[in-house]
């Protein structure tokens, strides 16, 4: 029981560790893999007291060690869930973490660039090697044009930004350009957009970038942020 949940106190300081940057992302990470692994040990320690205790005919104290296993595994599920749901993308997806729905002439961020100072990804887009990985694995990806003038769009753009729980940066509306920041729950990594808004005809063209701080490929993170979000903007 006391390796499960010390085990289990490991693996969540870690990661909540670096999410209230108390702790870098290596050592946070080496504390969470820790105390994963020791819930893994938690799991088959106890799995062998069970077996023991059925096949010796022993007693055993059947509460805490339903308890030890539930802690464990209920700390495993978490990573093992992602890793089950993402395994596909991330064999089938690029290593990329810098989308945008305009690949010839991205949005560029402004506002967010002082909180980019310190990331490992440049905010700079990589160019047409990034775009032809990007149009291969997304191609639905495109700009979405509003039937509303820039000021209607730019608020509804707002509302969708706050609709999404991301951290607004900057709304410079004579500029055309949003700037937020989406953050993970647990290890709170953090992903910025850019939304930019142009006239077009009557109406108003919406481009949008979402790029990683950290990491290289992003397992479809970036792609399905923006996909989600021109959903809430489409009428």
């Amino acid at each position: 029981m006391k390796l499960a949940l010390l085990s289990a106190i490991l693996a969540m300081a870690g990661a909540l560790g670096h999410r209230t940057r108390l702790l870098p992302l290596g050592p946070a990470l080496l504390m969470a893999a820790a105390g994963l692994a020791g819930c893994a040990v938690a799991i088959l320690l106890n799995l062998s007291r069970i077996a023991l205790s059925a096949w010796r005919h022993q007693p055993l104290n059947l509460g805490g060690t339903l308890a030890a296993l539930a802690i464990a595994l209920a700390v495993i599920a978490v990573p093992a869930s992602l890793v089950l749901a993402n395994r596909k993308n991330a064999a089938s997806l690029p290593p990329i973490h810098d989308i945008s729905t305009d690949t010839d002439d991205p949005p560029v961020f402004v506002d967010v660039l002082p909180l980019r100072a310190e990331a490992p990804n440049p905010a700079d887009h990589g160019g047409p090697a990034i775009a032809e990985q990007q149009h291969r694995a997304y191609p639905d990806l495109a700009p979405l044009v509003l039937d509303a003038a820039p000021a209607q769009a730019f608020d509804r753009a707002r509302e969708a930004v706050a609709d999404m729980g991301w951290t607004l940066v900057a709304a410079d509306q004579a500029a055309g350009r949003i700037e937020a920041t989406d953050t993970t729950f647990w290890f709170g990594f953090e992903d910025d957009v850019v939304i930019r808004l142009r006239p077009e005809g009557d109406g108003t063209r919406v481009d949008v970038r979402s790029v990683s701080r950290a990491g290289g490929g992003d397992l479809g993170t970036n792609a399905r942020r923006i996909r989600e979000f021109l959903a809430l903007l489409t009428p």
